[in-house]
């Protein structure tokens, strides 16, 4: 496996957020996990090249990294640790020190396996193809990683506009393996308790496009939310994770999706939806048109959000 400078540069970010992870999650933190074995077991000992895609509700700007800190989840070794999608607000106004400061996060995210994806590109930009080449390679790329695809939100910097950032270190590793993809389809924060947004199409397009159909496990928590509230001190988040708080994790079961018939109903029922376009490609890989395209990945996305919310429902 080629990697940059011996995959040193990334273990040393993976193991130390995943230090970082640990101490906050399971040392400072009171937290429960249901139904982690179905989660572990796909992590490590699914088939090669067989895609996973997990997907959860998004409480708060940590989510990630600290809902894979619990006991028993090998969150420090990054043969087996996720990608993540790290989000850019467009916006072309920022000062070239800024976005200096956002070509150098993105090489450190580089590291930690982070893909970057600009808000508002939409599921067809350059990134979304490029988390779709990574799972294709080797059978849904990564080997066992996870391609978590979360907008977290680096407030104001931004990079579209802007000549492409120099991602000087190496993202592909050219090896089959166990790929996997964690998302956040709800797109953004939401703390208030209510029941989980609409999804984003993002998630669905990357079910849909990937070379193999990938199993799909939903997760739901809560407590994240008062370990990084959005509003704690003068409406800004506190400078440190809060301590002391109650976190439940809840694991559920795979989603299956038969992509060939939903596709053959797509495209029957993409015949009596209205004409209108959002500069999509006219034909996928598997022949369908834009309006076919929109309705599977509304169908898929209903899909998910009803387990989910479903999960949250029973559990909270």
């Amino acid at each position: 496996m080629e990697e940059h400078l011996k995959g040193i540069p990334r273990n040393m970010v993976i193991k130390g957020v995943g230090a970082f992870a640990k101490i906050i999650t399971t040392c400072l933190n009171n937290t429960t996990v249901h139904n982690s074995e179905t989660l572990l077991h796909l992590v490590r000992s699914r088939p090669p090249g067989t895609p996973l895609i997990t997907v959860s509700n998004h409480m708060s700007t940590l989510d990630d990294p600290l809902m894979w800190g619990f006991k028993g989840f090998p969150i420090g070794d990054a043969r087996l640790a996720r990608w993540i999608g790290l989000g850019f607000s467009p916006n072309k106004n920022h000062a070239p020190e800024a976005i200096e400061f956002v070509m150098n996060a993105e090489n450190l995210h580089c590291t930690g396996k982070c893909i970057p994806i600009t808000r508002g590109g939409g599921i067809y930009q350059e990134h979304m193809n490029e988390a779709i080449d990574r799972l294709r390679e080797g059978g849904w790329v990564y080997p066992y990683y996870l391609v978590t695809l979360c907008c977290l939100n680096l407030e104001n910097y931004v990079v579209q506009g802007y000549p492409k950032p120099p991602l000087q270190l190496p993202l592909v590793w050219k090896k089959r393996g166990r790929i996997a993809l964690h998302t956040f389809p709800e797109g953004k924060v939401s703390q208030e308790g209510v029941p989980i947004r609409r999804l984003k199409w993002g998630t669905a397009s990357l079910i849909e496009r990937a070379p193999l159909t990938p199993i799909v496990l939903p997760i739901v928590h809560c407590g994240f939310e008062k370990v990084m509230p959005e509003k704690y001190f003068f409406d800004r988040r506190p400078p440190l994770p809060l301590i002391g708080k109650d976190i439940r994790i809840i694991v559920g079961e795979p989603i299956e999706f038969g992509l060939p018939e939903l596709r053959h109903t797509a495209i029957a029922m993409s015949r009596e939806l209205p004409l209108c376009s959002l500069g999509w490609p006219t034909r996928s890989p598997h022949g369908l048109d834009e309006a076919a395209q929109r309705w599977l990945y509304t169908n898929i996305s209903d899909r998910i959000w009803s387990v989910m919310e479903g999960l949250r429902v029973s559990n909270f």
